[in-house]
């Protein structure tokens, strides 16, 4: 028997009012709108990587957003300066999750800002995507709202130093690390690749993010006659531990990791960091970058924001465009599961830099875990090998 006409036209005004509430539910999701934060360095010692990073994703959304959104959505990007430090990290991020809503946070700054935030933001339901940092502790344990994008400083180190074992010969492993999570990162990886090649370190030497003086730490390094010394630190202190070797006179090879792969090591004066070599997740490309995508990339940005874009800027590009294909995955019920789904749908996805394969699934949230040896030559960084390694 068929329902009178009334008696359908109030089940289907309720169907689409359940529809309805059950998407009013979704934290930061409407029917027009889909917030997403990001906290960041904008004004600290990293803020040359939080703003060039920030600006790529903002470029990026509103490209998506000129071309009427995601599913009928405009994304509302919400940025907060963290200044690269715990505490103003752990405020932004209340603010985003609490007042302002978001539905994901994106890019956000920094290894000990990540994982200080990120127990009551997971427990919040809001998903910690690709954010500033290598960490292991981004991606791992594994957990459905946690992505890394690329290679972990783990992952770099290890495929580093098992290339200077069995491509160069190198024997005696030496480390001179942050005594940092960050630092505990590298060390982890020269230590558990140097057990996999049935070997072990010949010497470790600690410093705090503010040391200045590493003479000490080098006496002992040169003493254990190294034959390669990984270095676990970032900008400053890298250049700092360079300039202290090379003042005794000791020609060293030295590796780096991705927080090192920075012009500012590279234009040090007068050719001190010359032969430096670090692994990186994906390649700076866009100086020298023929490709007619990486070029209008170059333009769009300089005339957005008036500099050429970093490094961080082309991770903050990448990223973006990785989070807008899931988002688009997910289809018009978005949710946090649906989110999920479609990020774990991203198979062999391939930006415009020639980074390495990007994909993902139930069992793996870290997008890829090979990196690029380059090398700082003649003031620039160049490739020393023209594949990404693994390990």
């Amino acid at each position: 028997m068929r329902l009178p006409r009334l008696a359908a036209a109030l089940l289907s005004s309720a169907i689409a009012l359940t529809a309805g509430l059950a998407q009013a539910e979704t934290r930061g999701v409407s029917d027009k709108e889909i917030i997403i934060g990001t906290y960041t360095d904008l004004s600290g010692v990293t803020a040359m990587w939080g703003v060039n990073n920030s600006n790529a994703w903002r470029m990026v959304f509103d490209e998506v957003n000129a071309e009427g959104g995601i599913n009928g959505r405009k994304i509302k990007y919400i940025v907060e300066d963290n200044q690269y430090q715990v505490p103003r990290s752990v405020q932004a991020a209340n603010k985003l999750i609490n007042h302002d809503g978001v539905f994901i946070m994106v890019a956000n700054g920094g290894t000990p800002m990540n994982n200080a935030v990120m127990p009551d933001q997971l427990a919040k339901g809001v998903a910690n995507v690709f954010p500033l940092t290598s960490a292991r502790s981004m991606y791992e344990p594994l957990h459905h709202l946690k992505f890394g994008l690329g290679s972990s400083y783990y992952d770099q180190i290890r495929a580093g130093v098992k290339y200077f074992v069995e491509k160069r010969g190198k024997k005696r492993i030496c480390v001179a690390r942050q005594d940092t999570d960050f630092g505990r990162d590298v060390g982890d990886g020269v230590h558990d690749e140097l057990k996999a090649e049935n070997m072990t370190e010949a010497a470790e030497t600690l410093h705090k993010p503010t040391d200045t003086d590493f003479s000490a730490s080098v006496a002992r390094l040169r003493d254990a006659n190294c034959d390669l010394v990984v270095i676990g630190g970032i900008v400053r202190d890298t250049v700092q531990i360079i300039s202290a070797i090379r003042k005794t006179g000791w020609n060293v090879d030295l590796l780096g990791q991705a927080a090192s792969y920075d012009d500012a090591i590279a234009n040090v004066p007068g050719g001190v960091t010359e032969g430096f070599y670090s692994m990186a997740p994906m390649l700076f490309v866009t100086e020298s970058s023929t490709d007619p995508k990486v070029k209008a990339f170059v333009a769009k940005y300089e005339k957005l924001y008036g500099k050429t874009p970093n490094f961080a800027a082309q991770i903050g590009y990448t990223g973006a465009q990785v989070t807008v294909q899931a988002l688009k995955n997910a289809g018009k019920d978005l949710t946090p599961d649906s989110f999920v789904a479609g990020m774990e749908a991203i198979k062999d996805y391939h930006d415009i830099f020639g980074s390495p394969t990007i994909s993902f699934s139930k069992t793996k949230h870290q997008g890829s875990n090979e990196s690029f040896l380059c090398v700082i030559k003649d003031g620039k960084w160049t490739t020393a090998e023209p594949t990404p390694m693994g390990y």
